[in-house]
């Protein structure tokens, strides 16, 4: 229980990652302030409100993350921001209004917030790998991409990479601001996060699993850099509690081609209608590595991603989400 007696915020507490975090952070024994954009939406809360520790040591609040000021309050009297809140959809009408202004903009809001919060030692940011990797360098098995590299703005931008955009946008607005007032901050820069779902909704990157179980003719030729979702929170908490912890981190357990994913599952899910083609004929795309040091060095141990894909379609399947 080594957060007893400490106050930590956690911003979009109803999302995925953030779920996981606020159920390690009760068990842990933090008393948590988070924040949704609405509280009175059972279907965002009540599974954050049945978590071990909720009754004692949880408190809701409301904020938009363009609404400037909105923060203070979720804030105040902390000594750590989590940041995880930020849309993530690949399909959008409007990428400016729906990913990028919420993305940057909230960011800064969150950040102005702390400034105005004496008690806060460090902000902890859920950046992304759509913020390191996509800068028109090529990959191949042998190139490591490490927390050195950073998504390109105009290279997404060209590429119609929206949610690449919004999450390289707004960490390199948040290293700018942190740097300009003086503030603490750790970034984490998952990939595609998979693991159980706490939440009811179905999520962007839990989709990217049930796509490939839920009678799909074919695969994607696409990579995926896979992470299970309690490595991520876990990290966030270590963030927090190892003093030394500074800069960006990395978090990707498995980098592996869907043609490699399908067969995994096929293994686990002999039953399940698997797509055994590819969707079209031309080269796999590349595989590479991600530099697990950084991470290592933060505590992080990965989960098999046997285990992260079996849990996954357990928690699918326990959501009706799996249709075949």
């Amino acid at each position: 229980m080594s957060g007893e007696g400490k106050v930590v915020s956690v911003t979009g507490a109803s999302g995925y990652i953030a779920s996981w975090l606020v159920k390690l952070l009760l068990e842990r024994g933090y008393t948590v302030k988070a924040s949704v954009r609405d509280p009175n939406d059972a279907k965002k809360t009540e599974h954050l409100l049945a978590l071990d520790g909720a009754k004692e040591r949880l408190q809701l609040f409301k904020a938009d993350l363009l609404d400037e000021g909105s923060f203070d309050p979720v804030v105040e009297g902390c000594e750590c921001v989590f940041h995880t809140a930020s849309p993530f959809y690949f399909t959008v009408n409007d990428p400016q209004a729906e990913l990028v202004d919420p993305a940057l903009k909230g960011t800064v809001n969150v950040l102005r917030s702390c400034t105005k919060i004496p008690s806060i030692k460090r902000v902890v940011i859920t950046s992304s790998m759509a913020a390191v990797v996509f800068n028109g360098k090529s990959l191949a098995p042998d190139v490591v991409v490490d927390e050195t590299w950073f998504s390109d703005s105009d290279f997404c931008e060209k590429s119609k990479l929206w949610y690449h955009l919004s999450k390289t946008l707004a960490e390199e607005a948040a290293w700018k601001f942190t740097k300009e007032n003086g503030i603490d901050m750790v970034t984490l820069n998952p990939g595609l996060v998979i693991g159980p779902l706490l939440q009811p909704t179905l999520n962007q990157s839990a989709e990217s699993v049930l796509d490939l179980i839920n009678g799909a003719k074919s695969y994607p030729n696409t990579t995926y850099r896979w992470v299970d979702v309690r490595d991520v929170a876990n990290a966030h908490i270590y963030a927090l509690e190892n003093p030394s912890a500074n800069g960006r981190y990395c978090l990707v357990g498995t980098v592996i081609h869907s043609s490699e994913a399908v067969k995994i599952l096929s293994k686990l899910y002999p039953d399940l209608t698997i797509p055994k083609q590819c969707a079209d004929d031309k080269p796999p795309m590349p595989k590479y590595q991600v530099s697990k040091e950084r991470a290592a060095s933060l505590g992080v141990k990965y989960t098999p991603l046997e285990e992260s894909l079996k849990d996954t379609i357990e928690s699918l399947k326990e959501k009706n989400f799996v249709s075949c």
